[in-house]
């Protein structure tokens, strides 16, 4: 997992890898990080995931100090969707830190799913989470590496869902989810996925042919964002 890495620097925009693609969007999203090490993480709140070829990006309503929080499939742990009798089903899991990301240790996480749909994305998620293990074996990403340069408006393939099954056979129901991002909030950088996808696979797409959309200047550091007031008030 890692924070403030999968937008773009006004924090409006989601930015992919160069060649990975978003198989489910879905708005109306509650995500609430439990305790952990790292301060000021811990809270509720609402707004938009992403479930593309490599990992999930959820991306809070605007507002707060917190613009994206990203969970490559390697780096879940006990992933679970729950049924209970009385309430909203869910999904929890455990996060575990990306190395050079800004976070420590594990995170644990619940989602559910306003709109609904959160059996479909479920079982979507579990599927991914067992063809990256059983694609990656005993092998976490790499450290990350935060963009440099700059960043480009996605071509629609990115994120528009597609027929076609990929070499790997991943190509999940999507009924629950009819809408698509706006493209005018879907990005890329130059740099393709550092570890191989669960999905259809799609090569880099040359630069030369997209708009240039913003640069990036060096990422904050992560410096326990907003406090614990602040974050008591908006929950």
């Amino acid at each position: 997992m890692s924070i403030n890495t999968a937008n773009t620097p006004d924090g409006l925009g989601v930015l992919l890898y160069n060649g990975e693609t978003i198989v489910i969007f879905a708005r109306g999203v509650e995500m609430t990080l439990g305790t952990s090490q790292n301060q000021n993480l811990e809270g509720r709140r609402q707004g938009t995931i992403y479930l593309t070829s490599h990992r999930i990006i959820f991306m809070p309503d605007a507002g707060g100090w917190l613009k994206s929080f990203e969970i490559p499939f390697n780096n879940m742990q006990d992933v679970n969707l729950n049924q209970p009798i009385f309430g909203a089903n869910y999904l929890c899991g455990t996060a575990t830190a990306v190395q050079g990301g800004q976070m420590r240790g594990e995170v644990p996480w619940r989602m559910t799913f306003n709109r609904g749909g959160c059996i479909e994305f479920g079982q979507s998620l579990l599927q991914a989470v067992e063809r990256a293990s059983r694609m990656r074996p005993q092998n976490a990403p790499p450290a990350y590496s935060p963009p440099i340069g700059d960043f480009y408006s996605a071509p629609p393939a990115y994120y528009q869902p597609s027929p076609d099954q990929g070499p790997n056979g991943f190509n999940p129901t999507t009924d629950s989810f009819p809408d698509q991002p706006n493209p005018s909030s879907v990005f890329m950088s130059s740099a393709p996925p550092p570890y191989p996808g669960i999905g259809p696979e799609r090569g880099p797409h040359p630069t030369e042919e997209l708009h240039v959309a913003g640069q990036f200047e060096a990422p904050p550091a992560y410096s326990g964002g907003e406090t614990a007031e602040g974050l008591r008030r908006r929950n």
